[in-house]
């Protein structure tokens, strides 16, 4: 039996980013009675309360649990492993934590919101990338999707929006519901630089004398396609040939490096892409 090591690998991120999430709500936002959203804001919301009776960590995973079965019946056997691996770490993770940081890492209240949330965002940015999610309001608004014509970010923006303004009855504080829309838009945006920031693409033009060395190399060594073009150089009027590979970001140092190896007086000209759509990048939805 083979062992998937890249199956691994997404498992073991994951982890990463439920433990960087769960460190960004135990050190900053729980201790500092900040309440940010998704099902760790709810827990949050109990933990407070039940006069810190209930770790969030419990109420994490007592939801979660709660909206899988009913999203089984309804919507089916969509969630795959990585979900309730996922829900499992988290759950696990905001347990120990909490029993372990008692205060908050720093004291000023905006400054924890601001860390809280973008480490939180980090975690679930991590999470997504994988695959996985970390259940709660994703459940909601897949459930709720069904039955009414209404985008997921939306039905998931508004729950936020109400978890985070129920806060008022725990603390009747408005402060604290400011601090909490903080959490939410700095989150959401860290959310947002990391699944984008692991789709990023480039486009390499190199031209070089041994263009059908670095040519077969880059294509074994990274599986992408290359596009030979014909040129001709106005200063020399000799004519050559130019390859065209569109990468993402992360691979690009390797094919510089191959390059270096092989031509180090190669020309290369380097460009950041929108987007890329076909095989081996983003599928085409129309």
């Amino acid at each position: 039996m083979k062992i998937n090591y890249s199956e691994i690998r997404s498992f073991l991120i994951i982890a990463i980013g439920l433990a960087i999430y769960s460190f960004g709500w135990t050190a900053f936002l729980i201790p500092s009675g900040i309440i940010g959203g998704g099902v760790s804001g709810i827990g949050t919301l109990i933990y407070y309360a039940t006069e810190k009776s209930i770790p969030v960590g419990y109420s994490f995973f007592v939801i979660n649990v709660f909206l899988i079965i009913i999203a089984l019946k309804i919507l089916g056997s969509k969630f795959g492993l990585k979900t309730i691996f996922a829900i499992l770490v988290g759950s696990v993770l905001l347990s120990t934590f909490q029993k372990f940081i008692t205060a908050p890492l720093v004291d000023d209240k905006f400054m924890a919101a601001i860390i809280g949330g973008a480490l939180g965002g980090i975690g679930v940015g991590l999470t997504i990338s994988q695959g996985g999610s970390s259940g709660g309001t994703d459940i909601i608004a897949m459930i709720i999707n069904k039955y009414r014509n209404i985008s997921p970010g939306r039905i998931i923006l508004y729950l936020d929006i109400f978890i985070i303004a129920s806060s008022y009855i725990v603390f009747e504080d408005v402060p604290t519901i400011v601090y909490g829309y903080v959490v939410m838009s700095i989150a959401s945006y860290s959310i947002d630089m990391m699944i984008s920031g692991s789709k990023q693409s480039a486009q390499v033009f190199i031209i070089s004398r041994k263009y059908e060395d670095i040519a077969a190399r880059v294509s074994e060594e990274t599986g992408r396609g290359i596009s030979m073009l014909h040129s001709t150089g106005w200063y020399t009027r000799k004519e050559t040939k130019m390859l065209m590979i569109v990468v993402r970001k992360h691979e690009t140092q390797h094919i510089f490096k191959v390059i270096k190896e092989i031509d180090p007086e190669a020309f290369i000209s380097m460009a950041s892409v929108m987007g890329v759509y076909g095989l081996g990048f983003e599928e085409i939805r129309a």
